[in-house]
């Protein structure tokens, strides 16, 4: 796929549908965590912008500030009332009481993350919570982990990650096998996070690419590539021709919206009212997510797209 394509008639369609159109057309659905509606209005407007398929995330410490309910509540009210493909995700799950409760609240898809337990034990822990979420919805696609990416998207002194942990074909045939899952998410040289170098734009993350696509043939499912954010763009594509089908960001927009917020601020210290020194921060991430959605769909987008991110 060398041009962006939009999509038709996609409120209907289910995650599984998006899911194979755009693994069909060389192209990856781009997933962005939001952790208040101000993140949340700024990935809705860039999917209207785009008129292309977003999925919407919410970790754990997310869904506990934002509410699971109340997320899954304006998600569908959205996705309602500009008849897109706005899907919801519950990102890194630890446990079955919050895989259920996201199943409950009316999620899409839940990550399923007991990465870092011994092998054994996370298989038999995410079959578990797969049989759980499909019992109460057949159609909500689970996903699981293998292999070390570190912990939390946020900005870092040092490297997250081990590569002594990258996930291997063999692991993710026996993982996907044995668990039931939809979606995989291997380590594959990605990480969560962003060093500062990354963010300061003097370094970019770099892929595992032949690794991807053993995986991809081994598991047979569809991929996740947790950890985007800071990537090399180059590295984003070829994941993508290598089997890569859902890509997160989560740091840059974090980035994006303090530092549009703190610029916000110094403006007009006088400044009160909530809504004139917002609307330049969903004005900000809104940038960087419409940059990565159309680099996901095959766009070329020129160096420094993604705001002040770089």
């Amino acid at each position: 796929m060398t041009a962006i394509e939009t999509l038709t008639n996609t409120s209907k369609d289910t995650l599984r549908d998006v899911l194979t159109r755009l693994e069909n057309q060389g192209a990856a659905l781009g997933h962005f965590n939001v952790a208040d509606q101000t993140l949340l209005k700024a990935v809705v407007a860039a999917a209207a912008e785009t008129k292309l398929a977003v999925l919407i995330g919410a970790s754990e410490g997310e869904r506990e500030f934002f509410g699971a309910r109340e997320l899954a509540a304006l998600v569908k009210s959205q996705r309602e009332e500009f008849d897109l493909p706005i899907f919801l995700n519950a990102d890194h799950t630890h446990s079955l009481a919050k895989a259920i409760e996201a199943a409950n609240a009316g999620f899409d898809s839940v990550v399923i993350d007991f990465s870092a337990l011994p092998f054994e034990e996370n298989v038999a822990r995410t079959k578990e919570a797969v049989q759980a979420i499909k019992a109460i919805n057949p159609a909500i696609l689970a996903e699981g982990e293998i292999g070390n990416i570190g912990t939390g998207s946020e900005i870092h002194e040092t490297a997250q990650g081990d590569p002594r942990t990258l996930s291997t074909p063999e692991e993710a045939r026996q993982f996907v096998e044995a668990t039931g899952i939809d979606v995989l998410a291997p380590a594959v040289g990605n990480m969560h996070g962003m060093l500062k170098s990354m963010v300061q734009g003097k370094a970019k993350k770099h892929l595992d690419i032949e690794r991807i696509a053993q995986i991809k043939q081994a598991a047979g499912v569809f991929l996740t590539l947790h950890g985007g954010s800071g990537t090399d763009d180059e590295h984003f594509r070829k994941a993508i021709a290598a089997g890569i089908n859902i890509i997160h960001i989560n740091t840059e927009l974090r980035v994006a919206w303090r530092r549009s917020l703190e610029e916000s601020l110094a403006r007009d210290p006088n400044e009160v009212v909530p809504y004139r020194i917002l609307r330049p921060v969903v004005d900000s991430v809104k940038q960087v997510v419409s940059s990565r959605l159309r680099l996901f769909h095959g766009e070329n987008v020129g160096a420094g797209a993604v705001g002040n991110v770089a």
